[in-house]
């Protein structure tokens, strides 16, 4: 589904001016926050869904959605438990109990949590890295090596989740069970994984940083 890296394409939104888009973004997020009401995240769920439309990219859209309701499912879960205020819907065992209160503040705080992250995931689809650092030096004068730096995050974030992909995959060949099932047998394949993302992480910024001295960006 090409990850969270940059999608070439001619769409209205690949066009808009890089600080367009993170504007709008910053302001959909902000709105989801603000709003306490179930409505903010769940209109910026379809804006953002249409705008990604807009760009040619809804089926990734539909895919970041799928794999975040997974990772959703778990947090909705533990903080239902969490929470134990309010008129009972499920008693359960060792007297925690499933609540009125509990699920409606569960499911609006994953709701602000998919809601706020996909408008950042869209503009890293529909924006290039250097275009973004080119647009935050030229309208808020900021230094060209502190923007290159703001893009390069940027530009590590789907970096990082195709490497962590690739090492799973990897792993997952060499009989290493990823799908166990169990919250102990998951937290024992973290260290597998973290160690040679971290080494990985580490030895890309060295050479970009290595790269962006060749170039004179300091001095910009």
């Amino acid at each position: 589904m090409g990850g969270l890296g940059y999608f070439p394409g001619d769409s209205f939104l690949h066009k808009t001016n890089p600080i367009i888009k993170l504007i709008i973004s910053l302001v959909i997020v902000t709105a989801v926050f603000a709003i306490p009401s179930l409505i903010a995240p769940i209109s910026a769920l379809v804006l953002t869904f249409i705008l990604a439309v807009s760009a040619g990219s809804g089926r990734w859209m539909l895919h970041i959605i799928k794999s975040m309701i997974k990772f959703s499912i778990v947090i909705f879960v533990i903080q239902t438990l969490f929470i134990q205020t309010g008129d009972t819907l499920i008693p359960l065992f060792w007297g925690l109990r499933v609540t009125y209160q509990g699920v409606m503040f569960s499911l609006g705080f994953v709701l602000k949590l998919i809601a706020s992250a996909l408008p950042l995931a869209l503009v890293l689809r529909v924006t290039k890295g250097i275009d973004l650092a080119d647009s935050l030096n030229e309208t808020f004068k900021i230094p060209y090596k502190y923007a290159y730096a703001i893009a390069s995050a940027m530009r590590f974030v789907p970096d990082f989740a195709d490497e962590m992909k690739d090492i799973i995959e990897a792993q997952t060949a060499r009989g290493v069970e990823h799908d166990a099932k169990g919250f102990v047998k998951k937290a024992r394949l973290l260290a597998p994984i973290c160690l040679p993302l971290l080494i990985n992480g580490v030895r890309k910024a060295e050479i970009a940083a290595i790269s962006a001295e060749m170039r004179g960006v300091s001095n910009r």
